[in-house]
């Protein structure tokens, strides 16, 4: 029996030890620490993930509270990395945390080694940044899983996991789908919602220039993808042998 004092008893006793050795191991990379990703970083800390890799360049800020894991009040202003590094540190001392105040793009992609990783999480919201996040994870052979439209929704049970030419309805996987096909990509993981996305009222907001409309979003819809990525890295990474 796993010793009591092994704050991954939980876990251990479904997954196993060779299934714990291989998550303490595993370097896992989040691009974008938002309502997604924030919860999905802390779900694989919380599940023995050894080295963490947190990827964005923004900060807290008031309208992040109502479903990003790592607002509160007392992080308003922390870089979101910085803040998802110090809870994942609080969960498990032991974790490696790299954190990267980096806007994903393009522009930026030479920064980073992906051959160093194990998995790649895409929780990014551009279609650029995703697209780049997928063709570099194929070129080094890792593993990676996308996020598709999380905003505007109410409905957390419509997530599902699938391959991004089975998905429907959701406009981000329909881009997506466009552009893969282009570059030969055959096949991707992805989390997405059938749920057909809400209009969001109008908003005092002022809008970033060359933004439309600030999708509308809640605590328990980004939360559950987030948590369903997770789920799936943790799974394929410790269960990859049994």
């Amino acid at each position: 029996m796993p010793e009591t004092n092994d704050q991954f008893t939980r876990t251990r006793l479904l997954l196993g030890s060779e299934a714990m050795n291989r998550l303490a191991a595993a370097r896992v990379a989040i691009f974008g620490i938002g309502g997604v990703g924030g919860y999905a970083a802390e779900a694989l800390a919380r599940s023995g993930v050894g080295t963490l890799d947190l990827i964005d360049s923004d900060v807290v800020a008031l309208s992040n509270l109502n479903r990003q894991i790592i607002a509160t009040h007392s992080t308003l202003g922390m870089y979101k990395v910085d803040a998802a590094a110090a809870r994942i540190k609080d969960i498990n001392p032991s974790a490696v945390v790299n954190t990267y105040r980096v806007f994903y793009t393009p522009e930026t992609e030479n920064q980073f080694d992906f051959r160093k990783y194990d998995y790649i999480i895409d929780a990014i919201d551009t279609v650029t940044g995703k697209i780049a996040l997928v063709m570099n994870a194929q070129a080094a052979g890792v593993p990676i899983i996308c996020s598709m439209g999380a905003g505007n929704k109410l409905d957390p049970t419509a997530f599902e996991v699938t391959d991004i030419y089975k998905t429907s309805v959701c406009p981000l996987a329909r881009v997506m789908r466009r552009e893969l096909k282009k570059r030969g990509v055959k096949r991707l993981k992805v989390v997405y919602s059938k749920e057909e996305a809400l209009t969001p009222l109008v908003s005092d907001e002022k809008l970033p220039e060359g933004r439309r409309q600030i999708p509308g979003s809640v605590a328990f819809v980004p939360s559950v993808a987030g948590l369903i990525i997770a789920g799936e890295v943790v799974k394929d990474i410790a269960l990859v042998c049994n």
